[in-house]
C-alpha cells in the first residue's frame, strides 16, 4: 500500500499536545501520601514524538504551550528527547500547559490531569499553513486536538494541507470524555476525523464509541477498513486485530508485569509507524509495537519509559512471547 511505502520515508509530523507529568516516587506510593514526585514530558502527542525518535525517526510537533516555566520546561524535554520543536508557538496570557498528576501502581490508580484554559487548543490556521509538508513523511495526530477551538477547525485544515502535499493521515481516535462538550460532538467529529484519515488506531471501546453503541466497535473497524483504510482495532490482553487489504491480521501481546495503565497507546504507535519506517512488514511492526507498550506500562514515567531500539530488541529477544490470539 501507499501508505506503508511513505512511512519508509522516516519523517514524522505529529499535531497534538505536550505536557508535563508528575509521577510519584518510588514505585507504588499513593499521589496523596507522596513525599517525591519525578517530572517530565508528557501529553500523547509529545510522547508519540518522543517514541519516534528515540526508535531512529525525525519527529516534529505541533502545538502550542504557555509562555512559562511549564511551556518551557516540555520544549527543553523535547529538544532533549531529539523532537523538532520549530513549530511550537508560545502563547502568553491565561493559558496553561497541561499537567498530569499519577501514580505508578495498578490498584487504585489515580490520574488527575489539569488542563484548565488548555493552551494547545490554540493552534490556529496560521499555524499549520507555516509547516512545510513536503519535508514529512506523513501527519499524525490524536483525538484530543479535535475537542476544542480552534485546534478541532485548524486540525482538519492541516489535513486538507497534508493531502495535497501527498502525505497520508493516521489517527489515534484517544477519546478522553472529560475534554469534550458532549459525547454527540464527540462522536460526530470524531466519526469525521476517522473517514479522514489513512490508518486508524484505537481500542474497542472507542470504535464503539464511534459507532454510538459499545457491541458494534467492531463492525465499525471493519466499514472503515472496507474504504481502503489500515484498521487496527486494539482489544487490550487479548491483542489486537488489523484489518488491511480485505485481509485480518491477529497478533497477541506480550505479557508484563505492569506498574502503571497509562502511556501504552502513545507507545504502541510509535513502535508499530518506527517498524514500518525500518521495513519491518506490517504484522512484525505491529508486535513490535505491542512489545513498546509493553515496556512503558511496566516503567515509571511516560516519554522517559519510552523504548529505544536496542531496548526494544533486547526485550523482543528475551521476553516469552506474544501470545497466541
Amino acid at each position: 500500500m501507499q501508505i506503508l511505502k511513505k512511512i519508509k520515508e522516516k519523517s514524522f509530523l505529529v499535531l497534538g499536545r505536550a505536557g508535563i507529568d508528575l509521577y510519584a516516587d518510588p514505585v507504588g506510593t499513593a499521589a496523596e501520601t507522596a513525599e517525591m514526585f519525578r517530572a517530565d514530558l508528557g501529553g500523547s502527542s509529545a510522547n508519540i514524538c518522543v517514541g519516534l525518535s528515540k526508535l531512529g525517526c525525525q519527529s516534529a510537533l505541533v502545538t502550542s504551550v504557555s509562555d512559562d516555566i511549564v511551556g518551557r520546561f516540555c520544549i527543553n524535554r523535547l529538544m532533549h528527547y531529539g523532537v523538532d520543536t520549530h513549530y511550537i508557538k508560545t502563547k502568553g496570557g491565561e493559558y496553561r500547559t497541561s499537567l498530569a498528576v499519577y501514580e505508578s501502581r495498578l490498584e487504585d490508580f489515580q490520574l488527575c490531569l489539569y488542563r484548565n484554559n488548555a493552551v494547545d487548543f490554540q493552534v490556529d490556521h496560521q499555524d499549520v499553513e507555516a509547516v512545510d509538508y513536503d519535508a514529512f513523511c506523513s501527519l499524525i495526530t490524536a483525538g484530543t486536538v479535535f475537542a476544542g477551538e480552534p485546534s478541532r477547525a485548524s486540525t482538519f485544515h492541516a489535513f486538507d494541507l497534508a493531502k495535497e502535499a501527498g502525505l497520508p493521515i493516521i489517527f489515534d481516535i484517544d477519546y478522553r470524555p472529560y475534554s469534550w462538550p458532549s459525547p454527540q460532538v464527540a462522536s460526530d467529529v470524531l466519526t469525521r476525523a476517522g473517514m479522514a484519515s489513512d490508518m486508524i488506531v484505537g481500542n474497542d471501546e472507542e470504535f464503539g464509541f464511534m459507532a454510538g453503541d459499545y457491541d458494534r466497535g467492531l463492525d465499525q473497524a471493519r466499514r472503515l477498513a472496507d474504504q481502503g483504510k489500515i484498521v487496527i482495532y486494539k482489544r487490550g490482553h487479548n491483542g489486537a486485530i488489523t484489518f488491511v487489504d480485505g485481509k485480518e491480521i491477529h497478533t497477541g501481546i506480550y505479557p508484563v508485569t505492569a506498574i502503571k495503565p497509562n502511556g501504552a497507546g502513545d507507545s504502541f504507535l510509535a513502535g508499530l509507524l518506527a517498524s514500518i519506517a525500518h521495513g519491518c512488514t506490517l504484522e512484525q511492526a505491529i508486535l513490535r509495537g505491542s512489545a513498546c507498550a509493553s515496556i512503558v506500562v511496566s516503567h515509571p514515567g511516560c516519554a522517559p519509559a519510552m523504548p529505544d531500539t536496542a531496548t526494544l530488541n533486547a526485550f523482543i529477544t528475551s521476553h516469552p512471547g506474544p501470545t497466541v490470539v
